[in-house]
């Protein structure tokens, strides 16, 4: 079809098709988010004491007593658990035999974490010691992770960095801002900066806090940034340490990373994204890589993909698509380490 640009790899499930009437990207955001809000969370919370003195909160859905894999979920900038696409893909994802762990990045658990710092593109220190604990958690199970938005960017940055698959045998990425530049500066035009002004409410709020308790460490100018790129200049930057935005932006994208991710991964977005223009996606280098799956639909918005449903409403796409990718490397996974062991066996 034409709306499927794919990689070879674990083939993803079926190709995209926008609900009636949300063909237009901001309706498939937007919309998403709401449809994504009405089912009711069922997590268990567990606290994880840092290294640095810090922590960092994983919810845990109340899914299957006896998984077949488990899933690290990783949400989007100024997102949480709690937030639509994250329910919504744990849900999807018990359905399937398979155990969500989502983690709330520093300072959006619903609690304010102790130290100035906070969360980032490129941060991955708090992902890898989640993926420990799910692995001490549910020994011999294998294990997977996804990202959403901001959260796929980490994740990539986690596994391509030093090409290492952090013991996770599989891996979907969505709506992922490949160039931060890039997307910084689409949040700044046009329509888009709706969505720029939204995360930007949220993050002055964090920034007063932060000025509060830490007035050495975090400058008063970030908690009245007008632009994305100045609130990275001022608060995300410093703290995190990086030069400025612009260094910032540099080294953590994860355009530069996903050529060098070794494990079977999905990657997922849509050709009218607002938020993180498709135009930054290295599609080139991904197509060489054969462990790779790129699914770039003609529409979809961001984290969006509400697709014709069966019923009366828009079907959600997005889930369904990562549980059954996640679900059918998982077990692909299980079947080669039962040859390999039936082999050392013989």
């Amino acid at each position: 079809m034409k709306s499927v640009r794919r990689t070879r790899g674990t083939p993803p499930p079926d190709a995209f098709e926008a609900a009636p009437g949300l063909r237009n990207p901001h309706l498939q955001t937007v919309v998403g988010r709401i449809v994504r809000r009405r089912p009711e969370p069922r997590y268990d919370r567990v606290r994880l004491d840092t290294d640095d003195g810090d922590f960092i909160d994983l919810d845990l859905w109340r899914g299957p007593e006896d998984p077949a894999g488990t899933c690290l979920l990783l949400h989007g900038l100024e997102g949480s658990a709690r937030s639509g696409y994250m329910v919504t893909t744990s849900k999807a994802l018990a359905a399937a035999g398979i155990q969500a762990v989502a983690l709330n990045f520093r300072s959006c658990s619903g609690e304010p974490n102790r130290l100035p710092r906070a969360y980032h593109s490129g941060q991955t220190d708090d992902i890898e010691r989640a993926l420990a604990w799910v692995g001490e958690r549910y020994p011999g199970v294998p294990r997977a992770a996804a990202g959403f938005s901001l959260g796929g960017n980490a994740l990539l940055n986690l596994l391509g960095r030093d090409r290492s698959d952090r013991g996770l045998r599989a891996a979907a990425v969505i709506s992922v801002p490949y160039d931060l530049a890039a997307s910084a500066a689409a949040l700044d035009r046009g329509p888009s900066r709706l969505y720029g002004r939204r995360f930007l409410r949220s993050l002055r709020a964090k920034a007063r806090e932060k000025a509060a308790r830490f007035p050495d460490a975090v400058a008063p100018g970030a908690a009245s940034a007008r632009t994305l790129r100045e609130f990275d200049d001022l608060l995300t930057a410093p703290l995190h340490g990086f030069r400025d935005a612009a260094d910032y932006y540099e080294r953590c994208s994860s355009g530069q990373f996903v050529g060098s991710v070794t494990i079977p991964a999905l990657l997922l977005h849509s050709r009218d994204d607002p938020l993180a223009p498709a135009a930054s996606i290295p599609v080139d280098m991904i197509r060489r890589q054969p462990n790779l799956s790129l699914q770039l639909t003609e529409r979809g918005g961001h984290l969006g993909f509400l697709g014709r449903g069966s019923g009366t409403g828009p079907r959600g796409w997005l889930e369904q698509t990562i549980a059954e990718y996640i679900s059918a490397a998982l077990s692909a996974a299980r079947t080669a380490s039962n040859a390999e062991g039936a082999q050392v066996v013989l």
